[in-house]
């Protein structure tokens, strides 16, 4: 009976449904977008290209593994932890042997991967990285050639089909190469194209003979992995659980037995031994698309962080949603007080009251959040191009779309739509039936008290935020509260606008009242409705709010770090390679100057436990002269290899002081110990650690120094003609290398405010959604002010005065949150209050709520005003 009712209500008056739909469409929109995001980084496949023809593949283990052995109560709780490795880790080469004498085993083929780039014209495409291997390895995909021969001496070199068509070569072509090492130029001996029904999309390969790969992937005695091909007839997923036993059996015998990991295409972590231990080695082997893992370590670090992406972008999606969503129901409720009020005149219950706008909001949230669902995800696929197009997300990991996203968006809808009704339903049916007709009239004079006592919590919850936000030092802790601050404060205006409104009148209602007929309209209109004007103003606060913090956080973050780092460079100049970094060579070239010191900078991740820190080596002769991080305790002087100087924070992380030894998993998962030689402050300029140059670069894919700090007397002409024969090279001063910093910190924050972008867009549609319904249910009320004799023009001015007045406090009202959050958020990660507001940014936030307000005013009130007045007076409600 109640639901037909509901049915019938909803078909009749589908206008005042209509802002409702509208925030129930975008919500579930938004948080199918997200979901889809997160579904990616959990279940998104990645295909492996280069290893197709290997059903099998042994490597080592990607992870660093910690195990917690806890006692509690005479109970021992022992718990496998494992994070994430940043580089490669490699295998020994002994471990192909092993292999092949495992029954089966066709073949085992060891593989080596390294970065090349092709320094010929046309011959780089971002899109496919250039990737050295030995030709021995070809048989992998498999590459075959098409043209010419193997290469044989360590000056040949092979090129896949698509990359000799870039750059125009040909067998019998030279082609220089920038590899791990120096520069070298090889000639070209055959063209390689992979097999039938092999496609090689995401990378292009260049092999090298074995000696010469062997060189340029600067791991003596190692492999990257091996490739196992089963013999004929044989099972391979059975194989592959024999080729585990056998290495674990292996390494039993020979010493500690390593944890080795199988995995398959249904098992993304399945393990066959429960043995993990702190910076254990260990050997994984996979199979299926397990193997593209493997091959695409970019794609499958993207995992973890589309994951944390996609969470944090879908809980502060569902936060805003509740916030516009139950908004929107309460003035939708408050449109219709004049019906419910008769309801209740007429003896029906609380509880039916309740359960009709219950129905009704299940009614419109299922349509809406079908609807919304649907349209999520060509948004989500939107979304997830743009990532992949500003390189946060590697092309190798495909999207992957299901169900799940959809009806979670649906339930979400479903549940938050209930919500908001039952909190919208709440003053109608506590007052009594005979005093309804009188409060449907006007508002109550003061708002529920219950309501302000939840605001006042809201402000204090707020308040407790922005205090916690000073002491968080990371960003990865500090980002979610940062914007969980802004939905909690905006929370807050709204629970408390009725107040702030009325305040605000008190404040400017005497100047307003000279202003003219339309302005002392506005002014009687803020003072008493004040209900409704709160529910327009909070989601404007929420924007300017919102936007304001999402357009700083990083800039502030970004400014202090580069402040550090102008301070900290003492070199006269500093070199960088546009490829993959500046070689050995060139730095030898630039040391020969008796009054020139020269520091190489490599940089990377580090894990202390599973802890991950920034880490950077420097190499330490003379290198006072080029770099000065603010050493607050200890000294420099003696750096050396087995040294280790941290920030403060990884200091008072990690209770270190100098002479402290530090226990460090270097990025492809080697220990080390190190003593503590000095802490010093400029951490975010330069990273949490900082360790030799020579310890460091040989524990990361590219060793290569990033770049390269230069305290001489020559000029920036004459550094030029030393690097000559270097191509690629440039010596920037340090102002220049400020701007190129900059330039990279821009495109990162490309990367967040795509992040948010959706957030911020759904709040502006809450914005005009909210405006709209506000303006639209005062027809009636227009028309007995033509009535009374107020002309169309003062009608307006009075409409525009009210949106001018709503802007005034969302603006207010928004940029002291967003100042308060910033500054918290600055006084935590740089130790300064110093949120970095871009004027321009700041100007376009409040000139884009203004003209929101002013346009969702302006429009549905010229429509309004075309109804005659007689017949707008006397009409249905």
């Amino acid at each position: 009976m109640m639901l037909r009712y509901a049915l019938g209500t909803v078909r009749e008056r589908k206008g005042g449904f209509l802002g409702a739909f509208v925030a129930l469409m975008c919500a579930a929109a938004l948080i199918t977008a997200c979901g889809t995001l997160l579904e990616t980084g959990l279940r998104g496949d990645i295909r492996p290209e280069r290893y197709t023809a290997a059903p099998i593949l042994v490597s080592a283990d990607q992870d660093v593994h910690q195990t917690v052995v806890k006692h509690k109560k005479g109970k021992t709780k022992v718990k496998h932890k494992a994070k994430p490795l940043a580089e490669r880790a490699w295998l020994p080469q002994d471990a192909v042997q092993r292999v092949r004498a495992v029954p089966g085993v066709q073949r085992a083929v060891p593989e080596l991967t390294f970065p090349a780039q092709p320094m010929a014209k046309g011959a780089q495409d971002p899109a496919r990285p250039a990737l050295g291997h030995a030709w021995d390895s070809a048989v992998l995909t498999p590459f075959t050639l098409t043209s010419g021969s193997a290469p044989r001496s360590t000056h040949d070199i092979v090129v896949d089909q698509d990359l000799a068509r870039r750059a125009g070569l040909a067998t019998g072509d030279t082609l220089t190469v920038q590899s791990t090492q120096d520069p070298r130029t090889y000639r070209v001996t055959g063209i390689a194209a992979p097999g039938a029904g092999t496609e090689v999309t995401h990378q292009s390969a260049l092999f090298f003979s074995t000696a010469e790969a062997q060189r340029l992937a600067a791991h003596p005695g190692m492999v990257t992995a091996i490739g196992v091909v089963p013999e004929g007839g044989q099972d391979t997923e059975e194989l592959a659980h024999t080729v585990t036993l056998a290495l674990t059996a292996t390494k039993g015998a020979n010493g500690p037995q390593t944890p080795v990991r199988a995995q398959g295409p249904d098992s993304a972590q399945a393990s066959d031994s429960a043995q993990a231990s702190h910076g254990a080695r260990g050997v994984r082997v996979t199979t299926g698309d397990a193997r593209g893992a493997v091959e695409f370590l970019d794609a499958s670090a993207a995992r973890v962080k589309l994951v944390s992406m996609g969470g944090a972008m879908g809980g502060t999606s569902l936060l805003v949603a509740v916030l516009v969503v139950v908004g929107t129901f309460v003035l939708s409720v408050q449109q219709r007080h004049r019906e419910l009020a008769l309801l209740r005149a007429i003896a029906a219950t609380p509880r039916q009251i309740r359960t009709l706008l219950g129905r009704e909001a299940l009614v419109v949230g299922a349509v809406a959040g079908t609807v919304g669902a649907l349209l999520g995800l060509p948004l989500g696929d939107l979304l997830h191009q743009r990532f992949v197009e500003l390189g946060a997300v590697p092309p190798t990991l495909e999207r992957s779309v299901s169900l799940f996203p959809v009806a979670a968006a649906l339930l979400a809808t479903l549940v938050g739509a209930r919500a908001a009704a039952a909190v919208a339903a709440r003053r109608i049916t506590r007052i009594r039936p005979a005093e309804s007709l009188s409060e449907s009239a006007a508002e109550p004079s003061r708002p529920a008290v219950a309501r302000t006592v939840a605001g006042l919590v809201a402000l204090a919850g707020g308040t407790v935020l922005v205090v916690v936000l000073t002491g968080l030092r990371t960003e990865a802790a500090s980002t979610p509260v940062t914007f969980l601050t802004v939905v909690v404060l905006c929370l807050a205006v709204s629970l408390l606008g009725p107040l702030l409104v009325r305040a605000t009148v008190a404040l400017i209602g005497r100047p307003l009242r000279t202003a003219g007929p339309g302005a002392r309209l506005a002014t009687a209109n803020l003072r008493g409705h004040a209900g409704r004007m709160a529910a327009v103003v909070t989601p404007l606060t929420l924007l300017v709010g919102m936007a304001c913090t999402v357009l700083f956080a990083q800039p502030t973050l970004g400014d202090a770090a580069r402040a550090q780092t102008r301070d900290g460079i003492r070199a006269d100049w500093v070199v960088s390679g546009e490829g993959p970094g500046v070689p050995e060579g060139a730095v030898r070239a630039l040391d020969t100057h008796h009054d020139t010191v020269v520091t190489q900078v490599v940089r990377s991740t580090a894990r202390v436990g599973l802890d991950k820190y920034p880490i950077q080596g420097v190499s330490p002769g003379g290198l006072t002269r080029t770099w000065d991080p603010d050493v607050t305790s200890g000294t420099l002087d003696g750096f050396g290899p087995h040294s280790v100087a941290v920030s403060e924070l990884a200091a008072d992380q990690l209770g270190l002081k100098p002479g402290s030894p530090l226990k460090v998993t270097l990025g492809d998962g080697t220990p080390a110990t190190l003593t503590v030689s000095a802490v010093y402050a400029r951490g975010l300029g330069f990273g949490d650690l900082t360790v030799d140059h020579a310890l460091l670069a040989r524990h990361i894919d590219n060793p290569l120094a990033s770049s390269v700090l230069v305290s001489s007397d020559r000029t920036q002409s004459q550094l030029a003609s030393a690097l000559s024969e270097f191509p690629g090279i440039r010596i920037l001063s340090r102002e220049a290398a400020d701007g190129l910093q900059k330039a990279g910190q821009q495109e990162n924050a490309e990367v967040n405010l795509l992040a948010m972008a959706l957030v911020l867009a759904f709040t502006a549609i809450a914005v005009v959604n909210t405006l709209a319904m506000s303006v639209s249910e005062r027809i009636r009320e227009f028309a007995l002010l033509r009535l009374a004799g107020a002309s169309r023009r003062q009608v307006l001015r009075m409409l525009r005065v009210e949106a001018l007045t709503v802007v005034l406090m969302g603006t207010a009202l928004g940029s002291g949150i967003a100042l308060a959050v910033l500054s918290a958020f600055s006084l935590g990660m740089t130790g300064a209050v110093a949120p970095a507001v871009v004027p321009l940014a700041y100007v376009s936030v409040v000139a884009l709520a203004a003209l929101l307000a002013l346009t969702a005013t302006a429009l549905p009130g010229r429509v309004a005003l075309r109804v005659p007045p007689v017949t707008a007076a006397t009409a249905k409600e």
